[in-house]
C-alpha cells in the first residue's frame, strides 16, 4: 500500500545548504522507489493556519519510506535542511484502494455502542 512522507516547511531565508539539499535529495529517494507528488508548494488554507510549505513523497509502501528516512544518504543530507529550516515531517500509510469512509465511520459507531 502506498505511503507518503509529508512535511510542513516553515517560511526561511534561502540559503546555499538548502540548495544543496534539493539537489541532492531525489537520489536518496531512488532507490527506495520514492517520488515528489508536492514539492514546496505555497497552500491555499480553507482552514485554521498553515504558515510555510508542504512536501509530499510518495513510496511503495511504509518500509520503504522508513528505509529512506533511516538511510545512511538521507541521514548525511538532512541537516542541510534542519539547519535552515524549521519544519515538521511524518511518514503514513494510505488508504487501500476500494477505501469506504462510510464503512469506517459504520464501525466506529458500532465501537462506540
Amino acid at each position: 500500500m502506498t505511503a507518503y512522507a509529508i512535511a510542513h516547511l516553515r517560511p526561511a531565508a534561502p540559503h546555499p545548504e538548502i540548495f544543496d539539499y534539493i539537489e541532492k535529495i531525489q537520489a536518496t529517494l531512488d532507490p527506495f522507489g520514492g517520488h515528489f507528488l508536492v514539492h514546496g508548494s505555497e497552500v491555499e488554507v480553507t482552514e485554521g493556519d498553515w504558515p510555510g510549505a508542504v512536501v509530499v513523497i510518495a513510496f511503495p509502501d511504509l518500509a520503504r519510506a522508513r528505509g529512506w528516512y533511516d538511510s545512511p544518504a538521507y541521514t548525511e543530507i538532512l541537516p542541510l535542511r534542519t539547519r535552515h529550516i524549521d519544519g515538521d515531517v511524518v511518514l503514513v500509510p494510505g488508504v487501500p484502494d476500494g477505501y469506504d469512509p462510510a464503512a469506517t465511520a459504520a464501525k466506529l459507531r458500532a465501537a462506540a455502542g
